[in-house]
């Protein structure tokens, strides 16, 4: 189905302190932006800032540039109902790794929003404590997504996966089927522009996994295996395997013919695509504020496989706030999680900012008739797969990433996958 693309309007203030009586600067704006692109994605973006000292309020939250925008406003609406203070402080990179860090050292803050695959690691290390959730019109699979060793971990509020956006005046196949479908369509385009870079897909000189996962699974690669009763296997890791060496064969191709490069990044692919560089976009929820923005005729639909392979199977993630274990206020944290899932006062107003597909069903439903272009992905969701919530999980994104970016570069696909499947084994071992 085809969308003439709107304006979404929102907000670009990254930290704000969040009062009662009104809302004032934080004194610490080390905070800087990050493209949309770069929310959902494990890969960081290569200018880090400072990460903010805890700010002086009653709650401090710390999430990445676009969460903190669309949790800007609903925060100071709920601060004020409650007579408090509250801060959303923006960490834009390793948002993981720096909370943790800074609960450590009880500098860091009572809630943080990242995505269900680090749930096991962040309860493996004491970064993060049970919460008590009301999951009444919450989906279950959300749910059991924050949980871990029979606890809840998180309040879910958002679900994402990946889908491919075209640009309707950039090709004639808007939907195509295959990845060869689409270089061709690509090529057929006529531009100039089109024909350096037929599609964005972010990848960058670290890689980019999250990103690339449905091209890696559609020629045989695979993360972990899975026990008979469903759980993870982590002793079987797919990355240096047959399908995995397949996969980075089939990467490694389209890196030498310019489909896939390096050049393109978290930084620049969503750019590129508004611009009209690019005749397809792979990415998430997350890039169609910029798209619509950029007055684009799109088409949004699944990822393609490559031919005669299996099909293309993007990651499926769960954003939820988690309260820290070294929180200063815990009472404050678990009633504002408690909040965010009671109705979806707050969740309708994030998503106003930051589009992503709700978890809550009935907001879902009220979407499916304000942005059914959003509500697609709820579609392309059902072709996804989880993210394994376990701690292994911290040993992937880093070793698969760069060695999908080597093989891009033109590295050996063989030695290159199999070195990298060796290192995630070890790892988890």
């Amino acid at each position: 189905m085809k969308y003439r693309a709107f304006a979404i309007a929102g907000t670009a203030a990254l930290t704000l302190m969040l009062g009662a009586c009104g809302s004032t600067p934080s004194d610490d704006d080390s905070s800087t932006s990050t493209p949309p692109s770069d929310t959902a994605s494990p890969a960081s973006s290569s200018s880090a800032p400072a990460v903010p000292d805890r700010a002086d309020a009653d709650l401090v939250i710390w999430a990445d540039a676009n969460r903190t925008a669309a949790l800007e406003q609903p925060l100071a609406d709920w601060a004020e109902a409650n007579g408090i203070t509250a801060v959303v402080q923006t960490v834009a990179v390793d948002l993981q790794a720096n909370f943790t860090t800074a609960n450590q050292a009880n500098n860091g803050p009572d809630v943080v929003i990242g995505a269900q695959d680090w749930t096991g690691k962040l309860v493996q290390n004491n970064s993060i404590v049970p919460v008590q959730i009301t999951a009444t019109g919450v989906v279950q699979s959300a749910i059991d997504a924050v949980s871990f060793n029979g606890q809840t971990y998180g309040a879910p509020y958002a679900l994402e996966t990946l889908g491919l956006f075209a640009n309707n005046t950039l090709t004639n196949d808007p939907a195509p089927a295959t990845v060869e479908a689409m270089v061709a369509a690509a090529a057929a385009g006529g531009s100039a522009g089109v024909a350096e870079n037929p599609l964005c897909l972010q990848v960058g000189t670290t890689g980019d996994a999250y990103h690339m996962q449905p091209f890696f699974t559609s020629a045989g690669g695979y993360i972990f295996g899975k026990n008979a009763d469903g759980s993870w296997n982590t002793a079987d890791v797919g990355v240096g395997t047959a399908g995995g060496i397949a996969a980075g064969e089939k990467i490694g191709a389209l890196g030498a013919s310019g489909v896939l490069k390096t050049s393109i990044t978290a930084d620049n692919s969503t750019q590129l695509f508004g611009e009209g560089k690019c005749a397809y976009l792979v990415s998430g929820p997350w890039a169609l504020s910029s798209t619509r923005e950029a007055n684009i005729d799109f088409t949004l639909s699944a990822v393609p496989g490559f031919e005669g392979m299996s099909p293309a199977r993007p990651p499926l993630g769960i954003q939820a706030f988690f309260v820290a274990s070294n929180a200063k206020n815990p009472a404050y944290a678990q009633q504002f999680l408690t909040d965010v899932l009671k109705d979806t006062t707050i969740t309708a107003a994030m998503n106003t900012v930051d589009p992503r597909i709700p978890v809550q069903t009935a907001l879902a439903d009220q979407l499916k008739t304000d942005d059914p272009v959003l509500m697609q992905f709820l579609d392309l969701a059902d072709a996804a797969e989880a993210m394994p919530n376990i701690p292994a999980m911290d040993a992937v994104w880093g070793p698969l990433g760069q060695a999908q970016a080597n093989v891009v570069s033109g590295d050996d696909p063989t030695s290159t996958m199999t070195a990298a499947g060796t290192e995630i084994a070890a790892a988890v071992a």
